[in-house]
């Protein structure tokens, strides 16, 4: 599949010699559905990067975490993942809204592999299997348009030390997030982490919670 490829992507190809060879490794790498062995790897994982387009045609990319199997393959084209509980700005959330396309990197550091998947993404409140996923938010199905298995090329190795404590339940609790804990923010919590401060430990300064931050504190 080399339908990625515009001019652009083409003038470099030329400049470089790999017009060949791009085509060719489209032809090996990419396509449209989701195999057995993509499958496996998505649900295996606990963390994938989210890419999405603004409403002004602004490109981001976002960290989303969870456990294992917090992505879902419903089927060849489709994947389903949920929305957890954020920094109340829905900045991805609203990217999808306003313009459906999205890429996803899923990555093992330990292996390594990665797995990129392209497609146009739906987001809801409402879906029928938002109660499948306790904590979740919201619920975002993606029709699956490209995918992408990568060479282990660059990828460093790590090894993971622990999970964040911040992932969902089973029964979808989860501790209140340390930066809802700055005092200058109390006022503006959404209804539902209202009164969750005391409980969790008092306030904390602006300053307090970076240095906990940037010390790699767990309750950050």
């Amino acid at each position: 599949m080399t339908d990625l490829y515009g001019s652009t992507q083409r003038a470099f190809q030329d400049q470089f010699d790999t017009r060949r060879l791009a085509d060719r490794v489209g032809q090996i790498i990419i396509h449209p559905d989701i195999c057995d062995i993509d499958r496996d790897f998505i649900e295996s994982r606990d963390m994938f990067w989210l890419a999405t387009v603004d409403h002004d045609g602004r490109p981001t990319v976002s960290y989303k975490g969870g456990a294992p199997g917090f992505v879902r393959v419903l089927d060849p084209g489709t994947i389903a993942f949920p929305s957890y509980d954020g920094n109340g700005m829905f900045y991805s959330m609203g990217n999808i809204a306003a313009s459906a396309a999205v890429g996803m990197l899923f990555m093992s550091f330990e292996q390594p592999f990665r797995l990129r998947v392209q497609g146009h993404a739906t987001v809801r409140a409402d879906d029928p299997l938002l109660g499948e996923f306790p904590g979740a938010q919201l619920l975002v199905r993606v029709a699956v348009t490209h995918v992408f298995q990568n060479c282990p090329r660059y990828v460093h190795r790590y090894d993971k030390v622990q999970s964040s404590r911040y992932v969902p339940t089973a029964d979808g609790r989860a501790p209140l997030a340390g930066w809802k804990r700055i005092d200058v923010i109390q006022d503006v919590l959404p209804a539902s982490d209202q009164g969750r401060t005391d409980a969790a430990g008092g306030c904390l300064t602006v300053d307090s919670w970076t240095e906990k931050a940037v010390a790699g504190d767990p309750e950050a």
